[in-house]
């Protein structure tokens, strides 16, 4: 008997596809904003439009040792979750109410676009080393959930 994936599952299954997509030498990281079982946006991280990607040039984090969740300012990727939401701005799409489905949990940066862009829930399979993120999101209301998927 087939077993059907719960929408949590699912949506972080997409992420973890759209992940694939991105160019960072040191996280690969999906996301994916939906809302009412649906998708509004998906986004992965990588170097801005039209610029090199660390794929190609390498990695400047990786050089200068900097540890993972801290001095955000130094890597050359947007994050996937400011993609998503850049994507759903460029598109004219709403994600007020939303859910993030992203496969690892957002950092201090993400959590403020979060906020603010109006993502009421945040489901996530791997943690970051940013207290900080949780902190505000609880802080603001936002739902916070930790997945595992076995599927992908």
């Amino acid at each position: 008997m087939k077993i059907r994936p719960s929408v949590d599952v699912y949506f972080i299954n997409i992420a973890k596809v759209v992940a694939t997509r991105a160019t960072c030498l040191r996280h690969t990281v999906g996301a994916v904003i939906a809302k009412d079982k649906r998708i509004l946006s998906t986004g992965y991280n990588g170097a801005p439009r039209s610029t090199e990607h660390c794929l190609d040039i390498g990695c400047i984090r990786i050089r200068e040792n900097i540890p993972s969740g801290k001095n955000h300012e130094k890597c050359r990727a947007v994050h996937a979750e400011q993609n998503a939401i850049i994507q759903a701005a460029i598109h004219g799409v709403s994600i007020a109410g939303a859910t993030l489905y992203c496969t690892h949990q957002p950092c201090i940066l993400c959590a403020k676009m979060l906020i603010n862009s109006g993502i009421e829930r945040v489901v996530f399979e791997h943690s970051y080393p940013d207290t900080n993120a949780l902190d505000i999101l609880k802080e603001a209301g936002i739902k916070i959930e930790t997945i595992t998927s076995d599927i992908l």
